[in-house]
């Protein structure tokens, strides 16, 4: 008869592994992102730096070209993320709860460099609704887009209020939605 502290132990093994090989890894994982997210910080006004430079080139989710002026002198979301990153899929939930509280109020960029059809498949599988935005690639860009996971919030005009990056923040937050709320006022 196995005694039990090695049950215990074999039965500790078998839930890291099932992290890494089975389906429950990945909700797993999901959720110990979601469990250590934290509320992003907001950047003092004396520390804020100001987007000067509006002229980016970017393409909506039906791939048509437009350009990022059309969000100059409004209150401005931008989050990059990526499929492959389970931090973007925990992250991205609290991405789609504010974007369904701001939509209409806050303009939304959800950024990725990825193939179209790979986003497709994950914004299905994730049930995402909020509009992705495409990165072009060898473009000038008004942000700074080498960091994935990264948010910017920026004020209307062009104070960048909010800049969270590498870690994932809980974007539904109640801090989050005073200062969107106080942006849209201003």
């Amino acid at each position: 008869m196995m005694k039990r502290k090695t049950f215990l132990n074999t039965l500790l093994i078998l839930f890291v592994l099932s992290f890494f090989v089975t389906p429950l890894g990945e909700f797993g994982k999901v959720m110990l992102y979601k469990l250590f997210a934290s509320t992003a910080v907001v950047i003092e006004n004396s520390k804020q730096d100001k987007l000067t430079e509006y002229d980016w080139k970017l393409r909506d989710a039906n791939h048509k070209e437009f350009n990022f002026k059309v969000s100059q002198g409004k209150v401005v979301f931008v989050h990059m993320w990526a499929s492959w990153l389970v931090s973007s899929a925990a992250e991205l939930q609290y991405v789609q709860e504010t974007y369904d509280r701001y939509k209409g109020k806050v303009d939304f960029y959800i950024m990725t460099n990825e193939d179209r059809i790979v986003v497709e498949e994950f914004m299905a599988k994730k049930k995402f609704t909020f509009p992705v935005t495409y990165l072009i690639s060898k473009e000038n860009s008004a942000l700074d887009t080498t960091i994935v996971p990264a948010t910017f919030i920026i004020g209307k005009q062009g104070s960048i209020v909010v800049h969270q990056k590498k870690d994932i923040a809980k974007w539904n937050s109640e801090t989050i939605y005073t200062v969107l709320d106080t942006l849209i006022k201003e």
